[in-house]
């Protein structure tokens, strides 16, 4: 069984663990250590929520991360919408993790106010590009290597 919880300070190593192997997976050079983790997903000041998801072991399987994105935003997302990340682990995928993650994050958009919410999906990542499609998020702009979908919160 999969349940959820905010992330805290104590989750960035398991958070690191599994956001590795995704990134080595899309040939990235992203940051990915624990100290990334907290920085940018746990602790980041633009946080509106940070969620984990855990197995019945305890591992973290995915985390999502919305933020009220500022100037230093690097995906240009417009002022007011919420930007959107979402991480499962390689072995964890189509088990329902990323639909409880949304779930909450859902639920924070709303208690924020948001009223759109952004994710910036790599073309080339057929995996993100369906799951944020399953969640209702339709394209809005697409750039050579982005297709920026956004979700419209029902308040």
């Amino acid at each position: 069984m999969i349940v959820t919880r905010p992330a805290q300070a104590s989750d960035a190593e398991g958070m690191s663990a599994l956001i590795t192997p995704i990134l080595v997976k899309w040939g990235s050079k992203r940051p990915r250590d624990p100290e990334h983790m907290r920085a940018n997903y746990i602790q980041n000041p633009d946080n509106i929520r940070c969620t984990v998801a855990e197995d019945e072991t305890g591992r973290i399987v995915g985390f999502q991360s919305l933020i009220l994105p500022t100037s230093r935003n690097p995906y240009g997302t417009p002022d007011g919408w919420g930007e959107i990340g979402t991480y499962v682990a390689l072995d964890a995928g189509r088990g329902g993790v990323g639909r409880l993650l949304f779930a909450n994050s859902l639920a924070a958009a709303r208690d924020a106010g948001i009223k759109k919410i952004e994710a910036s999906i790599g073309r080339d990542n057929p995996l993100g590009l369906a799951y944020y499609q399953a969640m209702g998020f339709r394209t809005h702009d697409l750039t050579d290597t982005l297709d920026r979908k956004c979700y419209v919160v029902s308040l």
